[in-house]
């Protein structure tokens, strides 16, 4: 079993990383904030605009340490990563697999999705029992079981495409009625990004962008192209891949952000509004949510094809090394990560 280290997050817009003998040194104006040993990190994510020394990230080429560029909104930028482990002939496995298997894999991960979505839902209903008689909250979970029934017999991408625009679009819709201990629910009344216009949507956002991010680096390290994905449209700079992934832990992501809403964790002190009307978190919301994320990816889930607990850290590698199986002929499908397996 691969064993977790750590993920660096650099939050301070000011800090600038920097290599020492072998510790990574985060500086903010000249003084030392932070100095590790790079044996000791798996990933770094930069929501700062000074970047990295070249020494660095030439180490971290030769490390296989990626370095995740990203603004201090959380869009993704750029990445520094070195040779991918792996050779030539699994990325033309990929791309045969995908364009022979590629619709089958996307209604799969879909209908992972919203099996998920219903999962996040009837928790909510185990924690409420009142939910139970919402007629609103019950009208979405037969959209959602309809959705799986719908995504499984779908001919194209492109209707795929639009089952599960409906399928977000109701979800979404009661998505505040299970923020339950903040009145943070009343700002929200859709999925919206690209900016975010409210709390919860900046906390949605940046939430899926750490997701993507450990996807990414997931599938580098078992020798896929996280460029080249199955469902996502092919686009220059976008790990499409990725994208694909991460579909199946977008519930994790979504019950993390209501579980730091309703315990207070995260308030309306911690954003702040631009000019442009989008709403971000700012330095002390970034930091209560990674410290909040990092202890997250430490704790455990049982996975059903392992049959064994694991961190929630290593579920992208897991799911990434399953896919590279499915795509070397060694498994018959892909199983995504369905959340109401992961109990024993």
């Amino acid at each position: 079993m691969r064993k977790l280290l750590n993920t660096i997050y650099v939050t301070n817009e000011n800090a600038y990383l920097s290599l020492e003998s072998n510790n990574l040194v985060c500086t903010v104006e000249k003084a030392v904030r932070l100095k590790v040993p790079l044996d000791n990190v798996e990933n770094i994510v930069c929501f700062s605009y000074l970047g990295c020394s070249p020494g660095l990230m030439g180490e971290c080429v030769k490390k296989k340490i990626p370095i995740n560029f990203l603004t201090p909104g959380g869009k993704f930028l750029a990445k520094v990563y070195g040779e991918t482990k792996g050779n030539v002939f699994l990325r033309i496995q990929q791309i045969d697999r995908f364009r022979e298997q590629g619709l089958q894999l996307a209604k799969n991960e879909m209908a992972a999705k919203f099996s998920n979505c219903i999962y996040t839902v009837k928790r909510t209903m185990h924690d409420h029992p009142e939910f139970k008689g919402d007629e609103k909250v019950v009208s979405t979970l037969q959209v959602l079981k309809d959705g799986i029934q719908k995504a499984e017999s779908c001919d194209s991408a492109e209707s795929l495409l639009g089952i599960e625009g409906n399928c977000a679009s109701e979800y979404f819709a009661i998505f505040h009625k299970m923020i339950t201990g903040s009145d943070l629910s009343e700002t929200f009344q859709f999925r919206n990004k690209r900016p975010p216009l409210d709390p919860v949507n900046a906390l949605l956002s940046f939430v899926y962008t750490l997701e993507t991010v450990d996807c990414s680096s997931a599938l580098e390290t078992v020798g896929l192209d996280s460029y080249i994905g199955f469902y996502h449209t092919l686009r220059s700079g976008r790990v499409s891949l990725a994208c694909d992934l991460v579909e199946e832990f977008r519930g994790i992501g979504e019950r993390f952000v209501l579980s730091i809403l309703n315990l207070k964790i995260i308030g309306r002190e911690d954003f702040d509004r631009q000019l442009t009307g989008a709403v971000l978190l700012n330095s002390d919301g970034k930091k209560k949510l990674i410290s909040k994320w990092q202890e997250k990816k430490r704790s455990e889930i049982y996975h059903p094809v392992l049959k064994q607990n694991i961190p929630y850290g290593l579920l992208p590698y897991v799911q990434s090394n399953l896919l590279a199986k499915y795509i070397r002929g060694e498994t018959d499908e892909y199983i995504p990560l369905l959340l109401k397996r992961t109990a024993k």
